[in-house]
């Protein structure tokens, strides 16, 4: 696995590496759900094809109250991980290298981002945004892998690919759970033992709540009512927000006609945790 620093070499390279290359664009700090993407991207570069990782702590996508200085970085682990999975290209920049001091141009979503956790995170998305688009450029992928536990995220960046054409198909991995239903994340090592056990109720809900909609409950804001009482029957479940949206527009349903998506971000402690399920 080669591992490179700098843009302007990535940049370069690329125009040498076997077609297709297959981007998978991470935070870093790794588990088992990212190391799913990335045989996902093996599978989709085949044996000839090449794939790519980014690891970068992206700084525009962190509100200043957040957790960007905290971020764990484990970078020696992280590498070895992605060279076990057959990882190629390692892209590991510096935030002083992926943006200048000066730098004055910028993505905004107006639409998709307004909600959900974008109404908690102004500017999150369009942090995202403006890093998926440079990698995008930087990496010229064929096709690039996300996955669906950060649902609304995958919905504006299939939108960005969309309104800008960015010749890049966009490959969505299902949510990696962990045996009890927790959602994996990051984040999730910050959880107490406490908070840990009462985690799962998130998931839970939702599969309680699928049922409830497959039964023929009429109503949303019943459905809704219900969903939130469900959550903070954990004690230490504080609700930043749970929803019932339509999975294209993000906007919310007054009848639950699957397709539907169901989602929710509560936090335990200060971990913030974001999860959501497909009902089709």
């Amino acid at each position: 696995m080669r591992i490179v620093r700098e843009p302007q070499k990535i940049q370069k390279l690329v125009s040498k590496l076997p077609r297709p290359v297959v981007l998978v664009p991470t935070l870093g700090a790794l588990h088992e759900g990212h190391l799913a993407l990335i045989r996902r991207a093996r599978k989709r570069a085949r044996t000839k094809g090449t794939v790519v990782a980014s690891v970068f702590v992206n700084p525009t996508q962190f509100g200043p109250e957040e957790d960007l200085a905290r971020y764990p970085r484990p970078f020696d682990r992280d590498s070895a991980l992605l060279r076990q999975e057959g990882c190629d290209v390692l892209f590991a920049p510096e935030a002083q290298d992926m943006y200048y001091p000066d730098r004055s141009i910028t993505l905004i979503e107006n639409k998709l981002s307004q909600v959900m956790c974008g109404a908690a995170r102004p500017g999150h998305f369009d942090g995202v945004c403006l890093v998926v688009s440079k990698l995008f450029n930087l990496v010229q992928p064929d096709v690039a892998v996300f996955g669906e536990k950060d649902f609304q995220q995958l919905a504006i960046l299939r939108r960005m690919v969309r309104d800008l054409n960015f010749p890049v198909e966009l490959d969505a991995h299902p949510t990696v759970r962990e045996p009890d239903g927790l959602a994996m994340s990051s984040r999730n090592g910050y959880l107490t033992q406490e908070e840990r056990s009462q985690a799962p109720i998130i998931y839970e809900t939702f599969l309680l709540a699928e049922q409830k909609v497959r039964a023929g409950t009429a109503s949303a804001t019943k459905l809704l009512n219900w969903m939130k009482q469900k959550i903070q029957s954990a004690p230490l479940a504080k609700i930043d927000y749970v929803t019932v949206v339509d999975p294209m527009t993000l906007e919310p349903v007054s009848q639950l006609r699957p397709p539907l998506l169901l989602a929710a971000a509560v936090f335990f402690g200060k971990t913030r945790l974001i999860d959501n399920r497909m009902v089709q």
